[in-house]
């Protein structure tokens, strides 16, 4: 059973201000807990039913398990339903200075607001290899329960790093493409390797002092009359065309 004070805890953990505060996250759902487990991330607690205590009877070293109700489950959980359990998991320390490894390209993220287009960049980013994210520091935050949830555990293999982009991009010393309405049609454009690539906001773009410092526009090339394209199913889109050429 869980008491009023680790509920009220959980509860503080929807809320921005208390996650940056006590360096904690949630991990909700039973196969994010189970993938988490696997991983280098620190937990601190889980709170789930008695069924899915039996499952994690293996993992003798979380010891910190309170079984809780369903209904308890859910009063601490952000998804509307959440029979399983919640788990408290300590952030990573991140080094905004690491760099990308395996990889030839620097996936570089200016003022993406939409939790669900960031968790589905960072999906993007696991499934192509790419290791680490570099996000302008009015980007959505990395541990919003909404963006974990839409990583669909691809948060454990991909560290996002919160930056001040300009001076970031200015630093790299690499060509600098930028996803942009208009611009050199993304069948046809020779990526010159390595290099780094911009995805801007949802609802303007890339913003004009990032804009200033693009080495080349690029664009996916329209052919039916929608007005844009959302920045998750941009990047997909732009990724899967560069990683054609390599």
């Amino acid at each position: 059973m869980i008491s009023k004070q680790q509920q009220k805890y959980v509860q503080s953990l929807h809320n921005k201000k208390y996650r940056t505060e006590y360096g904690k996250f949630l991990v909700e759902g039973e196969k994010a807990i189970l993938e988490i487990l696997n991983s280098e991330f620190e937990i601190e607690n889980i709170f789930c039913t008695e069924i899915f205590k039996e499952k994690l009877a293996d993992k003798s070293k979380y010891k910190n398990i309170v079984v809780c109700k369903e209904p308890e489950i859910e009063s601490i959980s952000t998804f509307k339903t959440n029979q399983t359990g919640v788990a408290v998991v300590n952030q990573r320390n991140e080094s905004p200075n690491t760099q990308t490894t395996n990889s030839q390209i620097i996936l570089i993220l200016d003022g993406i607001k939409d939790p669900g287009n960031l968790g589905t960049i960072i999906r993007l980013a696991d499934w192509y290899g790419i290791g680490h994210v570099y996000c302008s520091n009015d980007t959505v935050e990395f541990y919003n329960p909404k963006v974990i949830a839409a990583t669909m555990g691809s948060f454990i293999r991909v560290n996002a790093h919160y930056v001040e982009l300009e001076n970031y991009i200015k630093k790299l010393n690499l060509p600098i493409y930028g996803a942009f309405l208009g611009g050199k049609n993304i069948h046809s454009f020779p990526f010159e390797k390595p290099f780094g690539l911009v995805i801007g906001s949802e609802s303007h773009g890339i913003s004009p002092e990032i804009e200033k410092i693009i080495t080349q526009k690029i664009t996916i090339p329209r052919i039916g009359s929608a007005e844009s394209l959302n920045a998750g199913v941009a990047t997909g889109i732009i990724l899967d065309n560069i990683f054609r050429e390599i």
